[in-house]
């Protein structure tokens, strides 16, 4: 069952996230955090590492625009947080890109497992070993629900963990349940980091959620209705103001109209 007003908790609560985010997409993660009404810590020095775990109520990994330091600093983080039995969120940006990226993700994922594995459908092929087809960080492919459906539970039977792969329909599953989030808007392409915006959102949900399946399911169903929502706010507008309309209907939105406007159907 997927509870709505898990969005007032996180209002209530105002839980710590930690986002290991990329250059690219930090400033527009950590506002979105934000904006929920959750608080974000955006640290990545090695040598905080533990410390910065042990006080937070979720962690967010993303590999974009990595570097041998980040990849350490993802490492040390992501040990502690499985220690600790803490929601853990692992975004791979564009794993597929290069051989390098793409080995030192799989060392992370032999070495803990995430909460919830937020992908695009070039991602999971690459993880999968399958051809990713992947151009830089995105997806450009395309493939039926049941494809991607399939694809999704492959992978979270393989790494033992909740799949979010995202799409035109957001497939969410552990390899035995699945949800789809529907709706959304096409702009989302338009702006960059909205896929690392939205494991941020997993992040701040599994905070308040202990079922990841839900927790992510919770979070595809947000990003979509803010989607859809900030498409309406900006018709005949560009890019800056959609970009903008996104953080303030995810800070707008109450759960009742989260419950009302969310297109999710279990598979």
């Amino acid at each position: 069952m997927i509870h709505f007003n898990c969005l007032d908790t996180v209002r209530q609560r105002r839980p710590l996230i930690h986002c290991i985010s990329n250059i690219v997409s930090a400033n527009d993660c950590a506002n979105l955090a934000l904006a929920v009404g959750a608080s974000p810590i955006m640290a990545q020095a090695v040598e905080e590492m533990d410390a910065i775990t042990a006080a937070s109520s979720a962690t967010v990994l993303n590999t974009g625009t990595p570097d041998t330091a980040k990849f350490d600093a993802c490492l040390l983080c992501g040990r502690a947080a499985q220690a600790q039995g803490q929601p853990l969120v692992l975004d791979p940006v564009g794993v597929g890109a290069s051989p390098w990226r793409l080995q030192r993700v799989r060392e992370m994922l032999d070495l803990f497992t995430p909460s919830i594995l937020r992908v695009n459908l070039g991602e999971a092929r690459a993880l999968l070993r399958m051809e990713s087809l992947e151009q830089g960080v995105d997806s450009p492919s395309s493939a039926a629900l049941e494809e991607r459906l399939e694809t999704a539970g492959t992978l979270a039977l393989r790494r033992h963990t909740t799949v979010l792969l995202s799409g035109p329909e957001d497939i969410i599953t552990d390899g035995t349940s699945a949800w789809c989030a529907e709706g959304g808007s096409g702009r989302m392409t338009q702006v960059t980091g909205t896929g690392c915006m939205l494991s941020v959102l997993c992040g701040v949900f599994a905070a308040v959620e202990p079922n990841p399946l839900s927790a992510a399911a919770l979070a595809a169903a947000f990003w979509k209705v803010c989607s859809q929502r900030a498409e309406a706010y900006t018709a005949g507008k560009g890019p800056s103001s959609f970009r903008g309309a996104l953080l303030d209907s995810a800070g707008l939105l109450t759960a009742p109209e989260f419950s009302a406007e969310a297109r999710l159907t279990a598979l």
